[in-house]
C-alpha cells in the first residue's frame, strides 16, 4: 500500500460510501471530509467540527469501518483531525467517541430495543450499567430552573443511599432528567466502581417483566434486580395502569430500600399528579426527596446554546443566539436540535450561520406566535436602539443621523407591516409616497455593503419579536 496516496485511498472509500447512502446525506456528511494522511495502517481524515465527528461516529461508524477494511485492508484504523477553533485553525486528533473511564467501552447507549439479560452479569464488572457517559455533570449546564436538582444529584452521587432515597426527579420532556440521572450514575461508578449501577427505562423494565413471566424466568428476574446497588428508572409514569408490573416493582423497591440500595426515579409529573399508580408506590416515591426540573429560563437557554456552540466548534453571532433563546423555549433537547439543524444546513449549503438561516430553521421547527408588528412598535424600537427621542423622527430635520434613523424606520415598516406607503409616510415624519420608496431603496442598498448597519437592523428585528 502506497502510504502517500491517501487522497486516492479516500476517493476509493467515497465511491463505496456514495453507493450506500442517500445523495443529500453524502453531500452533507462526506463531501466536506478532507483526507490528510495514511500511515501505520491508519487513515486520518479532517472534519470541520466536534459535532461533525460525533455525528459520523454515531451514525456511520459501521459503514466507515466496513468501507476501510474492504477498500484499504483489514485492520485499517480511522483517525479524525477535528477542527475545534476555526479562527486560529486549531485541530485535535481523535479516535472513537470519548467515554468516561468508569463506563465500559461496550456499554449499550440507550438501545431502545434490547433489554439487559437478568440471567447474566453476576459480577459488578460484567454488568452493563446502560449509562450514557456523554451525559455527565461537567456538561450539565446549571441555571435557576435546575440548580436545586443538580445539587441534590451531586449529593446522592457522593453518598448513594445515605442521603435522599429514593430521589424522585420530575419535569416536562426535554428539561434534562435523563442527563442528570445518567450523570449521577456515571459519578457513582467513578467513585464506587464496585457498585452495580443500572439505568433503565420504565418501558424496558416492563418488557423484561413480561418476558420473564412468558419464559418462566420470573424468579431470575426478581433475583437479578435484587442484586442492584443503584437502580435508575426513567419515565416511571409509564407504569400507570399496569398493575402487575407495579406490584413486582413494589417488592423490588422494598428489598432494595431495606437493604440500603439507592433508587433514582424520573417522571414527567409530580407523584401527586400520577394517575393509575398504586397508593403504596406513590407513598414510597415521596419517602426520600422529590425535586423538580423546570423549563430552562432565557439565561440558561443562552448558556446551553453557548456551551454547545463552543463544544461543536461553531461560530454563531450573539444576536442569533439571542433569537434562538427567545423563540426556542420548551426544552434543552429542542435547543440542541436547532443547533444541529443549523450546522447541517450550513454545511450542506456552504454558508455562514446568520440570522436569516436561523429564522428559516426555527420557522420550520417551532411554532412562533407573535402579535402583529405595528408602525408604533417599529418607531419605538428603532429610537430605543439609536438612543433617540421619538419626537425627533417627526421633525423636518435633515441631520444625517436623524435622516438615516427615519429611513430605517420606514424600511422596517414597509418590510414588517401591510401598511400602505402613503400611510407609513403619514405616520413617520409626514412624508410622501415617493420619500418612503426612496428610503427603502437606500437602506436596502446599504445593508448589502454595510455589515454594521445590517447588524443594527437584525438586532432591532429581534427586539421587535421579543416585545411583550
Amino acid at each position: 500500500m502506497i502510504e502517500n496516496d491517501y487522497v486516492g485511498l479516500w476517493n476509493h472509500c467515497l465511491q463505496m460510501i456514495h453507493d450506500n447512502v442517500p445523495e443529500t446525506t453524502y453531500k452533507t456528511w462526506f463531501e466536506p471530509i478532507v483526507p490528510l494522511k495514511y500511515e501505520d495502517k491508519a487513515l486520518t481524515i479532517g472534519v470541520p467540527s466536534p459535532f461533525f465527528y460525533e455525528f459520523l461516529e454515531e451514525k456511520f461508524a459501521e459503514l466507515l469501518r466496513v468501507t476501510l477494511n474492504k477498500q484499504i485492508g483489514e485492520g485499517t484504523r480511522l483517525m479524525y483531525s477535528v477542527l475545534t477553533d476555526k479562527t486560529n485553525h486549531i485541530s485535535v486528533n481523535m479516535e472513537g467517541t470519548n467515554r468516561s473511564s468508569a463506563i465500559p467501552a461496550h456499554s449499550t447507549i440507550r438501545n431502545g430495543n434490547k433489554a439487559p439479560n437478568p440471567m447474566q452479569a453476576p459480577a459488578p464488572q460484567d454488568l452493563d450499567p446502560r449509562l450514557n457517559p456523554n451525559y455527565n455533570f461537567e456538561n450539565f449546564i446549571k441555571g435557576i430552573s435546575n440548580e436545586f436538582s443538580r445539587t441534590v444529584g451531586e449529593t446522592v452521587a457522593k453518598n448513594p443511599a445515605k442521603t435522599f432515597n429514593p430521589l424522585f426527579l420530575y419535569g416536562p420532556s426535554g428539561v434534562g432528567k435523563t442527563h442528570l440521572t445518567n450523570a449521577i450514575g456515571t459519578r457513582i461508578k467513578e467513585l464506587y466502581p464496585e457498585k452495580r449501577v443500572l439505568y433503565i427505562s420504565a418501558h424496558l423494565f416492563q418488557v423484561q417483566y413480561t418476558d420473564s413471566v412468558r419464559t418462566n424466568h420470573f424468579n431470575d428476574f426478581i433475583s437479578f434486580y435484587q442484586t442492584i446497588d443503584v437502580l435508575i428508572i426513567d419515565d416511571i409514569q409509564e407504569f400507570a395502569g399496569v398493575t402487575k408490573t407495579q406490584n413486582t416493582f413494589f417488592h423490588i423497591f422494598n428489598h432494595l430500600h431495606q437493604n440500603g440500595k439507592q433508587l433514582i426515579l424520573t417522571s414527567d409529573r409530580a407523584p401527586v399528579m400520577l394517575q393509575g399508580m398504586e397508593e403504596r408506590l406513590l407513598t414510597r416515591f415521596k419517602w426520600g426527596l422529590v425535586a423538580e426540573l423546570e423549563k430552562p429560563d432565557k439565561e440558561l437557554r443562552k448558556n446551553i446554546l453557548r456551551n454547545k456552540i463552543h463544544r461543536d466548534g461553531l461560530n454563531i453571532p450573539e444576536n442569533v443566539i439571542n433569537y434562538i433563546a427567545d423563540n426556542v423555549n420548551e426544552s434543552v433537547r429542542e435547543l440542541e436540535g436547532i443547533i444541529n439543524s443549523l450546522l447541517a444546513q450550513s454545511i450542506l449549503f456552504k454558508r455562514e450561520i446568520d440570522m436569516d438561516l436561523a429564522q428559516r430553521i426555527i420557522r420550520k421547527a417551532v411554532r412562533i406566535e407573535n402579535k402583529p408588528i405595528t408602525i408604533e412598535d417599529i418607531i419605538t424600537k428603532v429610537c430605543e436602539h439609536y438612543n433617540m427621542d421619538e419626537s425627533v423622527l417627526h421633525t423636518k430635520s435633515r441631520k444625517r443621523e436623524i435622516v438615516q434613523v427615519r429611513q430605517i424606520a420606514m424600511f422596517l415598516a414597509k418590510k414588517h407591516t401591510d401598511t400602505s406607503t402613503s400611510k407609513i409616510g403619514h405616520l413617520i415624519g409626514n412624508r410622501d409616497h415617493a420619500t418612503i420608496l426612496h428610503a427603502c431603496k437606500i437602506v436596502k442598498d446599504l445593508v448589502a455593503v454595510d455589515k454594521e448597519l445590517k447588524s443594527d437592523i437584525e438586532e432591532i428585528e429581534v427586539s421587535l419579536r421579543q416585545r411583550s
